[in-house]
């Protein structure tokens, strides 16, 4: 699919992953107290299929998300099933902020990815993005004496597991419309959910219900924003934004289940911040040709 880049586009359509991931992030906290995360993922991926109908309408039918990339689509969604699996699961375990921090790895391993398999430039200026956020992440997350508990080591799992998917989705989007990559997404980890979430089901209270269409809405339409933001910039580009939702889930975590924040936490966001100022700083003219 061509699509003329741009980094604005490309920054506002990550304004609407991160604004509904860190709603989805809160949600999912909440409904795994209470609900199976095989029975979460499963609800979630059905409705969104639901959710999505009516722009698959308006888009011209199914028809329109004919692929020839289907083993691609497959792979991409298995992983990022599973790391997604790992995601929730690690919310029960750390908090809310350290979960999100960690998954800030991500960034080296679709970087890597990129470079190698995409043909996608390294210049300085990314480098200099995912290095100021890295640091950041490392400054809020402070590790101490080298204790590594189970839930951060889930959520280093996750993470990698989201930055080969990250690296599949920029891929896929270079033939595929953030439509049909969000489509086959959910068929696929539908498919993949059911056995395992009719295995362990069981009727949740009435209100978690709730938290789980909160999940399923904002998790639909999270991944076409971010789908959408990879037609218009590289993954180098676009992973360095996802580092604002680090500062904004300790933010929420502090409000909502009184999680520290401090000046560690804002100096973090600080050098996230300018990471990703200069992520978005212009790349130079190349030189002129010869007449």
């Amino acid at each position: 699919m061509s699509t003329t880049p741009s980094k604005t586009m490309a920054a506002l359509w990550m304004a609407g992953w991160l604004s509904l991931t860190l709603v989805m992030a809160v949600a999912g906290r909440e409904a795994v107290r209470e609900m199976n995360v095989f029975q979460v993922m499963e609800v979630r991926s059905l409705v969104g299929l639901c959710l999505l109908y009516p722009m698959i309408r308006r888009a011209g039918g199914f028809a329109k998300l004919q692929t020839r990339r289907l083993p691609q689509h497959i792979a991409r969604n298995l992983i990022h099933y599973v790391s997604q699996l790992g995601w929730f699961f690690a919310l029960t375990l750390i908090p809310i902020g350290q979960v999100v921090a960690i998954e800030f790895t991500m960034p080296i391993w679709t970087a890597i990815l990129a470079a190698s398999f995409l043909s996608e430039r390294m210049t300085s200026w990314k480098i200099a993005a995912i290095v100021l956020g890295l640091v950041g992440v490392i400054v809020i997350v402070r590790p101490s004496t080298g204790e590594i508990n189970q839930g951060q080591l889930i959520a280093l799992g996750a993470a990698i597991g989201f930055g080969v998917s990250m690296a599949l989705v920029k891929s896929l989007t270079r033939t595929e419309s953030a439509l049909a990559v969000l489509f086959w997404m959910l068929v696929v980890q539908s498919v993949a959910g059911v056995l395992p979430s009719l295995y362990v089901w069981a009727w949740p209270p009435g209100h978690i219900w709730g938290w789980v269409m909160v999940i399923s809405i904002c998790g639909t339409f999270a991944h076409y924003c971010l789908a959408s933001a990879m037609r218009y910039a590289d993954a180098t580009v676009v992973v360095p934004m996802d580092f604002l939702r680090v500062p904004l889930t300790a933010t929420a975590g502090w409000l909502l289940y009184s999680e520290r924040l401090d000046a560690w936490t804002v100096l973090g966001a600080a050098l996230i911040l300018c990471g990703n100022l200069l992520n978005l700083k212009p790349a130079p003219p190349g030189p002129a040709r010869a007449q």
